[in-house]
């Protein structure tokens, strides 16, 4: 963890949407569907890679993690510019990928396989979540904030009853990751479920501020 192959991936993930808001004015469709395309094969590849070395399991094989969700609202929100799938993938993005990039959960480092399509994933989203905002022009909406917090309760209901049917842990609501994250500082199970429901909502009130303070500032003005 942030050691240098880390650290380049984290740089990646924020300087290429940076530099392709800057510079690829006017070729706006072509890099939504081309990060589109990357989000999508990265995804498959982190599949047949867990097939392949025998790690597939029905603890992994199900596309009910936050991130799989994420992903798939960016895919769509790249190929269509959708307002409320973006602000998804927007706030389930940066309220839970970005942990998971800062905190891989990962055995190998770089240039290990899982490495790099752990991180073409979850990179990628962040990428496409800011490419959207900086390079495509959209904005997540106050009005859009409460329809956030109910898909991301309905996430976790599917999550929670697929692990209380498969004794899974998707969604992290029957035990807690490995390593050092942010479940790690919160109480022990389940106390902390509902602590991760208030720092969710938190979070999305801090990724929302920066718009509110521009649409408080443009009101004065």
């Amino acid at each position: 963890m942030f050691g240098t192959p880390h650290l380049v991936a984290l740089a990646l993930s924020v300087g290429a949407p940076l530099l392709l808001a800057a510079f690829a004015r006017g070729q706006d469709r072509l890099v939504r569907f081309s990060l589109a395309g990357f989000l999508a094969i990265g995804w498959i590849c982190w599949y047949i890679l867990f097939a392949q070395r025998g790690w597939l399991t029905l603890g992994n094989a199900l596309p009910l993690n936050l991130c799989d969700w994420a992903c798939l609202a960016l895919i769509a929100a790249l190929l269509t510019r959708h307002q409320f799938l973006y602000e998804l993938g927007y706030f389930w993005g940066l309220g839970g990928t970005l942990q998971g990039l800062l905190t891989p959960d990962i055995a190998y480092d770089w240039p290990d396989a899982q490495f790099l399509f752990f991180f073409v994933e979850h990179g990628g989203i962040i990428a496409a979540l800011l490419y959207l905002t900086l390079g495509s022009g959209l904005r997540p909406r106050a009005a859009g904030l409460p329809r956030v917090i109910g898909a991301t309760l309905g996430y976790a209901a599917v999550a929670g009853l697929a692990d209380w049917a498969l004794g899974t842990d998707y969604g992290f609501l029957r035990a807690k990751p490995p390593g050092t994250n942010l479940l790690t500082f919160m109480s022990p199970w389940p106390w902390y479920i509902p602590e991760l429901i208030a720092a969710g909502i938190a979070f999305l009130m801090l990724y929302y501020l920066p718009f509110a303070m521009i649409d408080w500032s443009r009101r004065r003005t």
